[in-house]
């Protein structure tokens, strides 16, 4: 049986609420107390009045010497860094050093080829002439292309013709000539003789119209000096292997003999005039006439290219290197040589031009002994090798082959130790040779 619960009397309840929300109140206060202390204690109104912040020099230099220690820990850290990188990764950290190095080196190597292949070769050309011919040059020896560089090389010619350039400036036959030379490097050789048949059939145009008009003596020993050099240079091109065409050969370089040797004739007789500048120089013409020489030792001429070399030796200085080479190929083409008769006089012996040539191989030898450094090059030395050679070669035709094996293995020697393979090679074969005899 479920009782009543007895109801509790009005005024006691009002009593028990009353003293609840005191001591909640109580509580709050003492809440809000505390966090206006502590709000007080962290922030504080600035003053209105203002201060000077005055420091003494002591404390500024310590400042600055705090700052000091500070980046010097920090480079000490690095250091100890790097150190310590060395100890545990010793070869990855040295292929890093190699690795920087190397990028040291290219980027120095790309920012000088840039200042003097890129801004300083095309410097005195019109930017529009030197645009295209960084593209011709980029495609003939960078990315080798010869369809573009064919395109871009006659593109800078174009441009020099709108920008009415001289075509017989030393700048725009310079294009032409490079242009030429960079067919032959793409081995578009007959393309690279076109272009300098052109130069040179240009050239005596302008010869034949203007050489001989007053004001233009200048202009006249400059062009020719060029035309004697483009045609020396179509001689090389029409007698290599990949034209064979001698008889173009022969004729531009007698062209270019005769006009040089004609010229220098004039001026030694007449004397240079006012206007004229300066001609060939005799090294020069030295080496148009050892360009002649060379292609009639190639056809087993040896009777026309004797006198070549000899007037070739007359152009070169006596005490260089390459005056022993040309010494060289004088005594060999004596040595070979067999000169048709000539009417009314006796032909000369076979023992007298192997002696002549012996002389001239000996000469050779003296002349490289007596050149030191740093005028000395790596001629003298093939020279000699090649001289010493030679002369077991004529001691060989003379029957003498103990003197042949003493001259054989010189060479040899000398041609090991300056690492001339070919002369070891035609030394062992000489050996080789007279080994039964």
């Amino acid at each position: 049986m479920l009782t009543a619960r007895p109801r509790a009397p009005a005024r006691a309840i009002s009593q028990c609420l009353r003293q609840r929300f005191t001591t909640l109140n109580s509580r709050t206060s003492r809440v809000s107390r505390l966090c206006k202390q502590r709000l007080q204690s962290t922030y504080t109104r600035p003053s209105l009045r203002p201060r000077l912040n005055i420091v003494a020099r002591g404390s500024e230099l310590g400042h600055g010497q705090r700052r000091h220690e500070s980046f010097n820990s920090r480079a000490g850290r690095y250091k100890d860094g790097v150190k310590g990188a060395f100890r545990e990764y010793p070869l990855l950290m040295k292929v890093w050093v190699v690795m920087m190095i190397y990028l040291i080196y290219k980027i120095i190597q790309i920012t000088s080829w840039y200042q003097n292949y890129i801004i300083g070769a095309f410097a005195k050309f019109p930017e529009p002439v030197a645009k295209e011919l960084r593209k011709a040059l980029y495609y003939t020896n960078v990315d080798i292309q010869p369809g573009n560089a064919l395109k871009y090389w006659q593109k800078a010619i174009k441009v020099t013709e709108e920008l009415g350039m001289d075509r017989f400036s030393d700048e725009v036959m310079g294009i032409k000539i490079e242009f030429s030379h960079s067919m032959e490097k793409l081995q578009q050789y007959r393309a690279a003789i076109q272009i300098l048949e052109y130069v040179k059939m240009d050239n005596l145009k302008w010869m034949d119209l203007l050489g001989d008009q007053p004001g233009k003596e200048a202009d006249r020993s400059r062009i020719l000096a060029k035309t004697v050099a483009v045609s020396n240079k179509l001689g090389e091109l029409y007698s290599s292997p990949h034209v064979l065409e001698k008889e173009n050969a022969e004729e531009h370089l007698v062209w270019a003999v005769e006009t040089a040797l004609k010229e220098t004739q004039r001026r030694e007789k007449e004397g240079v005039k006012p206007d004229e500048i300066k001609w060939m120089t005799s090294e020069e013409i030295g080496g148009v006439l050892e360009m002649l020489a060379h292609h009639y030792e190639k056809r087993d001429a040896h009777y026309l290219a004797a006198p070549l070399f000899l007037q070739a030796l007359s152009h070169s200085p006596a005490t260089s290197c390459h005056s022993a080479v040309l010494m060289n190929n004088l005594s060999i083409s004596l040595a070979q040589q067999v000169p048709p008769p000539t009417p009314g006089q006796p032909p000369i012996s076979r023992a007298a031009l192997v002696g002549n040539a012996r002389s001239w191989a000996e000469k050779a030898i003296d002349v490289c002994a007596n050149i030191k450094p740093p005028e000395r090059s790596e001629e003298c030395d093939t020279g000699c090798a090649v001289a010493t050679h030679n002369l077991g070669e004529f001691a060989e035709m003379d029957g003498n082959i103990r003197e042949a094996r003493a001259r054989y293995e010189e060479a040899r020697s000398i041609a090991k130790a300056i690492g001339f393979k070919d002369g070891v090679a035609n030394s062992d074969a000489g050996l080789k040779r007279i080994e039964n005899k």
